[in-house]
């Protein structure tokens, strides 16, 4: 027993330095902090888990994942859970792993020792129709020793699937395992922080280019690639990969707009046919940026700023254009660029177009309310086939659940 053990934990710690090369190939945040929880639970044959991150002297949730939940779900659809943050105090298990940098293993948290520091809320257990019991909690902790976070399995299994405590090992296994992931982290960190100074830029010159509408609108793609993905069955590392671009591409899909002159950008009103034609400018000025190919982000992001408003019917813009000179390589009859459509339109630009108006209904402009959902879903399927992919419009509404808790995420 002692001996499988052993090989047991070895087996674990390779996964372990597998894991650190794998990681450093994620570059976007998001992604990367699933996947860290993902992995976590997998070392340590835990049932659920989250992620938290501290951000503006709070303990914000990030990420969730139950395995039982999940697997009482249709096929697909992803665990809805709530966006919610917490005081970061130590009256809370994960709040006084994240102030104290303690680790915390629980046989059981419905029964912690008296005189314990912190208590556990079963409020969400009582919500989920879940019975939390065993609990171990790791600080993420940087190498100048700053806590960002706390990583928590929940329930760990034997291989029985019974519930039972988490084992010293598993403390040791995680805490390596959160050192390299916490590197991995500040390093996507950073990847964020300098998309979204780009993204600033553009916000600075349009109102409407928010970090808010950016990270939903490429967080929304990726829930809609993952669908496609899953539909045609493409392969897992295939996924991962183009899902991390993808989400950081996505995020730059306006960026052009930089170039744009001010009293368009910022007019408190529809544009006229004049104003419109300059506003198309947009795509090829945003791929131009890109234009000087370094990696496959540089392709993706171009791809997405130059035709994520091509319409499926070849009704869009701006075509086939030169993108040094923004002149029609193509002509139509009426002497204007050649637009492209159906599957001439890259996979990449199809997803953003709909993730992009999805997200401009619903959100409030100077010039008109938000929609209700019900009318924006309505308007999309009224667009399948002329403005949308038909197949991704269908994959979007299917898509709905996990979408909307994405704009709870990134709420204005």
């Amino acid at each position: 027993m002692v001996f499988m053990d052993r090989k047991t934990s070895a087996q674990q710690l390779r996964r372990i330095i597998e894991l650190d090369c794998d990681l450093n190939k994620t570059k976007d945040l998001d992604l990367l902090m699933e996947r860290i929880l993902f992995e976590a639970r997998r070392i340590t044959h835990a049932d659920a888990g989250s992620i938290y991150v501290i951000e503006d002297g709070m303990l914000h949730i990030k990420y969730t994942q139950n395995d039982t939940k999940q697997k009482q779900l249709p096929a697909g659809q992803k665990l809805i859970y709530s966006i919610f943050k917490l005081p970061l105090n130590p009256k809370t298990i994960s709040g006084y792993v994240a102030t104290t940098g303690e680790i915390v293993n629980l046989a059981d948290a419905y029964k912690i020792p008296p005189g314990s520091p912190f208590s556990y809320d079963s409020t969400y257990d009582k919500i989920s129709n879940y019975r939390t019991k065993s609990v171990l909690t790791i600080p993420l902790r940087t190498m100048a020793g700053r806590i960002i976070g706390v990583i928590q399995m929940i329930n760990a299994k034997n291989e029985q699937g019974k519930i039972v405590s988490f084992k010293k090992s598993d403390e040791l296994l995680v805490s390596h395992f959160a050192v390299n992931a916490t590197a991995a982290l500040e390093r996507a960190q950073m990847t964020r922080a300098i998309i979204l100074r780009m993204i600033r830029m553009a916000e600075l010159r349009d109102p409407k280019e928010t970090g808010t509408h950016v990270n939903r609108v490429a967080a929304y793609a990726v829930e809609i690639y993952d669908a496609y993905a899953q539909k045609h069955q493409l392969p897992e590392r295939e996924v991962e990969h183009n899902r991390d671009l993808l989400r950081m591409a996505a995020m730059l899909h306006d960026v052009g707009k930089v170039a744009i002159s001010d009293t368009i950008l910022k007019k408190p009103d529809r544009f006229n046919q004049q104003e419109f034609e300059i506003m198309k400018a947009h795509t090829y000025l945003g791929a131009r940026l890109f234009i000087d190919e370094q990696s496959e982000f540089d392709r993706m992001a171009r791809e997405i700023a130059l035709t994520h408003h091509e319409k499926w019917n070849g009704e869009g813009y701006p075509g086939r254009v030169d993108l040094n000179t923004g002149q029609p390589l193509r002509k139509n009859k009426d002497g204007k660029a050649k637009p492209l459509k159906k599957t001439e339109i890259p996979l990449w630009g199809r997803i953003v177009a709909i993730a992009d108006v999805y997200d401009a209904l619903t959100s409030i402009r100077v010039y008109k309310e938000p929609w209700p959902e019900d009318r924006v879903v309505d308007e999309i399927q009224r667009l399948a086939g002329k403005s949308f992919d038909p197949e991704l419009v269908e994959i979007f509404l299917e898509a709905i659940p996990n979408i909307r808790q994405i704009s709870q995420r990134y709420a204005e």
